[in-house]
């Protein structure tokens, strides 16, 4: 046996420790990531109960962007729990609009969203599942990841302004592959030590939900929505 490979007592335990750390980020975001998505729940009933109208867009990107530059930038302290609740709050609240949109149009409403509901969770459990028990390595996605996503936030903004039904259509579903891809991706960061901030793997993770449910939301709309 050569030297490199033998096994001692030193780098066993750093082995050991790294282990514990990455089940530690593991753990911790997926715990941060289930209170997200019940606070969430919470302020977009809260804006449903109410009938609050829809945001202004420009309110909402600013909203959006502000609040994730202030979670990035707090991510190592304490303050960022708190970033990251009012991110996804925010959030949850420009939702409630949505929903109440979609029940109050379509006679099956309800059922359209328990499904994009459903379906979003299903999805979720499945690539989170495949990628923590096969342990693969997906960086390799990460170029065509930030491509694509950009690609289609600014052909979301062309449907639009120029109101372009197909075109809308079609960034639902580029979205839908898109954050499939991106939960693969950031799963595979938490195994394999790229991602050691379970905050910002958490806002990863919440965004990612929060765009195929809409985008499933918005294809289910058009496909199997009853006037």
């Amino acid at each position: 046996m050569s030297e490199n490979s033998r096994v001692t007592p030193m780098n066993r335990a750093g082995t050991d420790a790294s282990a514990l750390a990455t089940n530690a980020v593991i753990r911790n975001t997926y715990l941060l990531l289930s209170m997200t998505l019940l606070f969430s729940a919470v302020t977009a009933g809260m804006a449903m109960a109410t009938n609050a109208p829809p945001l202004n867009f420009i309110v909402v990107l600013v909203g959006y962007f502000g609040l994730l530059f202030l979670t990035n930038a707090l991510r190592n302290s304490v303050w960022g729990l708190a970033a990251v609740f009012a991110l996804t709050g925010f959030m949850g609240y420009t939702l409630g609009p949505i929903l109440n949109l979609y029940v109050h149009t379509f006679s099956n409403g309800t059922e359209l969203v328990l499904t994009a509901l459903g379906g979003t969770g299903a999805i979720f459990l499945g690539l989170s599942g495949y990628a923590l028990s096969t342990q693969k390595d997906f960086s390799f996605l990460r170029g065509f990841l930030f491509a694509g996503i950009l690609v289609a936030f600014f052909a979301s903004l062309g449907a639009m302004f120029f109101s372009l039904p197909a075109l809308s259509l079609a960034v639902s579903a580029a979205f839908m592959l898109l954050m499939c891809g991106l939960i693969l991706y950031q799963t595979s960061e938490m195994i394999h030590g790229g991602e050691t901030n379970y905050i910002m793997a958490t806002v990863t993770l919440y965004v990612a939900l929060f765009n195929l449910f809409t985008s499933l939301l918005q294809l289910l709309g058009f496909f199997a929505g009853e006037d």
